[in-house]
């Protein structure tokens, strides 16, 4: 029995591994504006989120797989297909109270027009609905750039009654993803010098050859980056991915899913895995979002209860021996006490990371087996039982200073 806290709906800990049955083709799961752009690219593998179609990978096992993407990643540029990132619109006269009201931090101190942050959306009990980067694009006009669930539903849900005077809709504004150490040599080619201007977090609102876009200094890799939100995306998508594939050329472009590697190499947590609805910010270290000083949002008094009473479990790094893990996590994989080999949590998130040329892992443990140099053991599909530690997230620049580098100097 695990040690760590007992959910309203368990986990699924059984050790099923993968399969290689095929998963149908369905008009009740999305296909984005680029989906016949990434198969055309090379992607043969999917995953759905966000009820759409999500590529997971383009170059295959034979080729060097995922290890040959996060080589394309961190030594050129790449563009993801992220239109699993549905843009979430909130826009009229009292937008900015609604926002406010949905996440934890202050929109009025660290939002304003033209900036973009990373924010969380939590329930009335302090559980995490959604980890989305919010944008602000005009004075009455949010957008949630969304993780994996269902935000539509929920703000329209909050906002049943009318109580705020806003419009909430899905729009059609599809995102792709600039990534890489040249990644500001393309958004040059494409959009002139003043990209270089940009800072981390901010928006610039523009064109590129007539077609509308947002762009935004942010990514899901902690490498140099940008998002690219193409308006009319369902029209424009062809236009749009085949002009930066044409300026790519120049630069060793390559089309790649998004890097989970380097997500957990710099400790960036994906909903679904490494949190949920059952996880408050506490347990997964997001109590840096937590504005108490607000005069309210949605969970704050539950959330200033877990404060008062603590936490039993925290999601910790762990740094790992084994066969090197080449492909995604398939199992919630199980940790042990390196003494007694009883059964105390489990890793949500897992790769091998080439820069620390070992297996690492987030893993939710309970708090006595927290601190940095515990030793516990991760069971692994491929090895068993092995030798792990816990160490500190994220692995690899904890100042984020690649992402966030002056890309003007």
């Amino acid at each position: 029995m695990l040690r760590v806290k007992e959910r309203h709906l368990p986990l699924n800990l059984r050790q099923s591994g993968n399969t290689d049955a095929q998963v149908k083709i369905t008009t009740r799961i999305r296909k984005g504006p680029y989906w016949h752009l990434a198969i055309k690219s090379g992607c043969w593998a999917f995953a759905t989120y966000n009820h759409m179609y999500h590529p997971r990978a383009y170059v295959k096992p034979e080729d060097g797989g995922l290890m040959k993407e996060y080589e394309y990643i961190t030594k050129d540029v790449t563009m993801w297909d992220v239109a699993v990132e549905r843009q979430i619109q909130l826009k009229g006269p009292d937008a900015a109270a609604m926002v406010n009201h949905l996440i934890t931090r202050d929109v009025h101190t660290k939002l304003p027009v033209n900036k973009a942050r990373y924010v969380i959306l939590c329930n009335q009990h302090g559980g995490i609905i959604n980890d989305p980067v919010l944008l602000r694009v005009a004075e009455d006009e949010f957008r949630f750039s969304i993780s994996d669930s269902d935000v539509l539903l929920w703000a329209q849900g909050v906002n049943a009654s009318g109580r705020f005077n806003v419009d909430i809709n899905e729009v059609d504004i599809s995102p792709v993803q600039i990534q890489g150490p040249k990644s500001a040599q393309l958004m040059t080619k494409l959009f002139g010098p003043q990209v270089l201007e940009m800072k981390y977090y901010t928006i610039w609102q523009t064109y590129l050859d007539g077609l509308r876009v947002d762009i935004s200094r942010t990514g899901f890799s902690a490498e140099v980056g940008f998002e690219i939100y193409l308006h009319h995306a369902l029209a424009n998508a062809d236009e749009m991915w085949n002009k930066i594939m044409q300026a790519g050329e120049e630069f060793n472009l390559h089309v790649i899913a998004p890097s989970h590697i380097r997500r957990l190499e710099a400790g960036i947590l994906s909903y679904g895995a490494d949190m949920d609805i059952e996880t408050n910010p506490f347990e997964v270290n997001l109590d840096w979002q937590l504005d108490f000083s607000k005069p309210d949002f949605i969970g704050k008094e539950a959330l200033l209860g877990i404060k008062k009473r603590g936490i039993s479990q925290r999601l910790v790094g762990l740094r790992m021996q084994g066969t090197p893990l080449t492909w995604y996590t398939e199992d919630f994989y199980l940790v042990r006490d390196a003494k007694s080999f009883g059964e105390i949590g489990y890793i949500s998130s897992a790769f091998y990371s080439p820069k620390l040329q070992s297996n690492i892992a987030l893993a939710m443990l309970p708090i006595k087996y927290t601190a940095v140099g515990t030793k516990v053991q991760a069971v692994l599909p491929a090895d068993g039982p092995v030798d792990a530690e816990v160490v500190e997230v994220p692995f690899v620049d904890p100042s984020k200073t690649i992402p966030a580098q002056n890309l003007s100097t």
